[in-house]
């Protein structure tokens, strides 16, 4: 959550993901489209950047990535191709979700990376800050 209050912080959809591996921490990233004006940089890839900087590795096994909001599709292939085998999140994305609302990206058999998936962990938190979020912006 602290991450996706980061991205509030700076006028951001708040979104956090951390990357935890051996119980540390070690990525994390909230969204920054706004702020670096790139169109990719998601809460999610920023924690695997980060995290692939800290292990010296493209491959993140034995990783679980956690993130506020269910993964959209982008981010669910990033997932994929880091190889973390666990992802967990707290509320779905109903609009562009790639791990089980829309598309199911993570747990695809065509796919050769299937990936464990935890949905509703502080559900409620995770909805509300994007709530109120979106309910802001549209009084600007």
């Amino acid at each position: 959550m602290r991450e996706a209050e980061i991205a509030l912080e700076h006028d951001e959809i708040p979104i956090g993901c951390v990357i935890v591996k051996d119980g540390e921490i070690i990525g994390r990233g909230h969204n920054a489209r706004e702020e670096l004006q790139r169109a990719v940089m998601h809460a999610e890839i920023m924690a695997i950047e980060d995290a692939n900087l800290s292990e010296e590795s493209w491959r993140l096994l034995d990783c679980t990535l956690f993130v506020t909001i269910e993964p959209c599709v982008m981010c669910s292939g990033a997932i994929g191709l880091a190889r973390i085998p666990n992802v967990v999140y707290g509320a779905k994305n109903q609009k562009f979700g790639g791990a089980g609302s829309l598309y199911n990206i993570l747990t695809d058999e065509r796919l050769n990376h299937r990936v464990e998936v935890e949905i509703g962990i502080l559900e409620d938190e995770c909805a509300a800050i994007m709530q109120d979020f979106f309910r802001n912006r549209r009084k600007k």
